[in-house]
């Protein structure tokens, strides 16, 4: 059952506002609304707590908008980390980014389950070993570190994280 209800604007406080303002009008737009004008997902109980909410929100701008990983690698890891930790509201949103972008549906339930998955493209198919490395054993061995710059190492780090923070709040909050 869920454990956070949803908060409209008008039941904010001045901070929340605030942050629910600038996720809104951020590049994720309207699309975290529910039908009464509430944040969905992580982003309701990021209202919580304004700076900490804000600053997390800031650091997933910046892993989905402003990373040098293709838009399709990136997601791929998403969907990693989500099938990795059974988080079903990330798997839900980022399939259907993933579905736009072109993976397929035998490619997206590789993602959830595991199960190998051979990708012609080799930035994609190095993010996706170093990715499930990292959620497997949160650590790269040489090779594994070898396959990608340290940027990228260092944003797929930052981005396994993230999302991994994110499928702790939404599994404890019930979202």
């Amino acid at each position: 059952m869920k454990r956070l209800p949803s908060k409209p604007p008008a039941h904010l406080d001045t901070d929340a506002l605030a942050l629910y303002e600038k996720i809104i009008e951020g590049p994720r737009g309207t699309s975290m609304l529910d039908d009464a004008g509430g944040l969905i997902g992580p982003f309701n109980a990021m209202l919580l707590s304004p700076p900490v909410g804000d600053a997390l929100q800031e650091l997933g701008a910046a892993i989905r908008y402003r990373s040098v990983l293709s838009a399709r690698a990136r997601e791929i890891a998403i969907l990693v980390v989500a099938g990795h930790c059974d988080s079903a509201f990330e798997q839900r949103v980022h399939e259907e980014i993933g579905r736009g972008l072109g993976l397929t549906d035998d490619e997206l339930a590789a993602l959830r389950t595991g199960a190998p998955l051979d990708l012609p493209d080799p930035e994609e198919a190095a993010v996706l070993g170093v990715t499930r490395a990292l959620v497997a054993r949160a650590d790269l061995d040489d090779a594994e570190y070898a396959r990608l710059g340290e940027r990228v190492v260092f944003e797929l780090t930052t981005l396994v994280g993230y999302y991994t923070t994110l499928a702790l709040q939404l599994r404890v909050f019930r979202v």
